[in-house]
């Protein structure tokens, strides 16, 4: 099985979310990652997902979601036509036996202090998917209290945009 990355354009609506997902769950595909926000426009949302599958059947699902009447545009997002990026907030237990090492490993990977405090310090990376899940294991071999992670936020390289093919 693969992993795609594809960005939905589509009226920002009550409801439209529920139904791209939806299309995902019938078409029995587990979403790994999803992101949503509003665009530069009020009156459309961006809908990037991140799943597993096989080449036809994502294809097949592209192609019903195209059908969904609040479907604007869609894009696969690859590493070679776009940049990502994903945002973690992990909380590790503040150990005066383990900080020096936590907080090396963390200024290695460029990550912040968002917190901290006598029981935990909270980071904040923002980075490509592999680098933060490299973190994340380095940081298994101390105690991680609790992580948070957003999907990923992608856009295409260059002047093409989501917005240059639309079903409008």
């Amino acid at each position: 099985m693969e992993r795609y990355t594809i960005a939905v354009l589509v009226s920002n609506k009550f409801g439209v979310l529920n139904r791209v997902t939806s299309m995902f769950r019938r078409r029995q595909f587990n979403i790994s990652a999803l992101t949503v926000s509003e665009t530069e426009s009020a009156d459309t949302s961006r809908i990037t997902v991140t799943f597993d599958g096989e080449e036809l059947k994502k294809q097949q699902l592209i192609n019903q979601l195209y059908k969904l009447p609040d479907v604007c545009s869609i894009r696969e997002l690859t590493t070679e036509n776009s940049v990502s990026s994903e945002l973690l907030l992990i909380k590790m237990q503040n150990d005066p036996a383990t900080r020096d090492d936590i907080r090396t490993a963390a200024d290695a990977f460029g990550a912040k202090t968002m917190d901290y405090s006598r029981d935990s310090i909270v980071y904040l990376l923002t980075a490509e998917s592999r680098k933060i899940d490299d973190f994340i294991h380095l940081m298994l071999d101390y105690k991680i209290l609790e992580i948070c992670r957003t999907g990923i936020v992608s856009l295409e390289k260059g002047a093409d945009t989501i917005r240059q093919v639309t079903n409008l």
